[in-house]
C-alpha cells in the first residue's frame, strides 16, 4: 500500500509533465509552445476547437547530461490523433536531432506514443506525417538509439504503432496497449462476435504491454512511475544501438509466422511459448 501511495504514475500526467519527468532538473525548455499558436488549419473547418500546440509536446534539455529531445502526444486531445501539424512537429524534432548529430552534437530522441494513430479529419496529411516520422526514425537509428514509451491510458495504434516498432528500443507498462487497429475499430468493423472491445481482460491478454513484452514485441516493462520509466530511458541509451532492429528481423518474423497454425490460433499463452524470447535461439 505504501509503494502504490509512493509511486509518481506517469500515465496520470499530462504530456508536457511527462517530458519534464524524463529530462534532468533544470534542462527543460519547450519548443513550438502553446504561445507560438501553431494549430490545424483543417480543423476549424469542420466545426473543431484547435488546440494552439495540436496535441504535441516538444522539449529540449538532457537526459543522463546529454542532449536530448522529446515528443510527448497529448491523449486528452483528439485521442492523441496524428494531423499534418502534430507529425510534422514530431517529425521536425526528430529532423533536427539528425541534424544536430551531423554537427557533432549527440542528441538523444525520445517518444512518448499516445496515439489512436491518423487523425481522420486531416486523412493523407495525418498519413503523410506519420510517413515522415517513420522515415526521420530510420535516418536517427545508425547515430543513436531512438526510444519510445507507450504507457497508457489510449495506447498506440495505426501507422504510429509502426513508428513505434520502428524504435530502437520500446519501452511499456502493463497498462499500456500496442496493435495495428485498437479494439474498438475491430469492433465496428468485424462485429462484437470477433472482438469484444468492452473485455478488458482479452484486450489487454491481446495487446496489453505484458503481453506485447512477453512475445518479444517491446524491449522493456516498466511500473508506471516516473521515475522508473526515466531510468529505463537512461539504461536504454546506455545500451547503445541494439545488435538488430525489429523491422531488420524480416527472416526471424517469418520464422515465427510459420509456427502458427492457421486453422488453430494460438491462444495468447501459447503465442508467448511460439514467440517469446526464450524460443529464440
Amino acid at each position: 500500500m505504501n509503494a502504490i501511495a509512493s509511486r509518481n504514475s506517469f500515465i496520470e500526467l499530462t504530456a508536457r509533465d511527462r517530458a519534464r519527468a524524463l529530462l534532468d532538473e533544470g534542462s527543460v525548455r519547450e519548443i513550438l509552445g502553446p504561445f507560438d499558436r501553431l494549430v490545424s488549419p483543417w480543423l476549424p473547418l469542420q466545426g473543431i476547437v484547435a488546440q494552439s500546440d495540436d496535441g504535441v509536446v516538444l522539449a529540449r534539455g538532457r537526459i543522463g547530461g546529454r542532449p536530448a529531445v522529446v515528443a510527448a502526444i497529448e491523449s486528452a486531445y483528439q485521442g492523441g490523433s496524428m494531423g499534418e501539424v502534430a507529425g510534422a512537429k514530431i517529425a521536425g524534432a526528430l529532423e533536427r536531432a539528425l541534424a544536430d548529430h551531423e554537427r557533432g552534437i549527440p542528441t538523444r530522441p525520445v517518444i512518448l506514443f499516445e496515439t489512436g494513430g491518423v487523425r481522420l479529419q486531416e486523412a493523407n496529411l495525418g498519413l503523410a506525417a506519420i510517413a515522415e516520422i517513420q522515415a526521420a526514425i530510420l535516418a536517427l537509428r545508425p547515430h543513436v538509439p531512438v526510444v519510445g514509451i507507450v504507457s497508457g491510458m489510449v495506447g498506440c495504434f495505426g501507422g504510429m504503432s509502426l513508428a513505434a516498432a520502428l524504435c530502437s528500443t520500446l519501452i511499456v507498462t502493463r497498462q499500456a496497449r500496442l496493435g495495428m487497429n485498437g479494439p474498438e475499430v475491430i469492433e465496428q468493423e468485424a462485429g462484437i462476435e470477433e472482438l469484444d472491445s468492452s473485455d478488458r481482460k482479452l484486450i489487454w491478454s491481446l495487446i496489453g504491454g505484458e503481453q506485447r513484452r512477453a512475445a518479444g514485441f517491446v524491449d522493456a516493462l516498466v511500473a508506471d512511475d516516473a521515475g522508473t520509466i526515466a531510468d529505463a530511458v537512461r539504461a536504454a541509451f546506455s545500451a547503445g544501438l541494439p545488435k538488430q532492429h525489429r523491422s531488420a528481423a524480416a527472416e526471424l518474423y517469418r520464422a515465427r509466422l510459420a509456427a502458427i497454425d492457421p486453422a488453430a490460433p494460438p491462444t495468447p499463452e501459447r503465442l508467448r511459448e511460439l514467440w517469446g524470447e526464450e524460443s529464440v535461439s
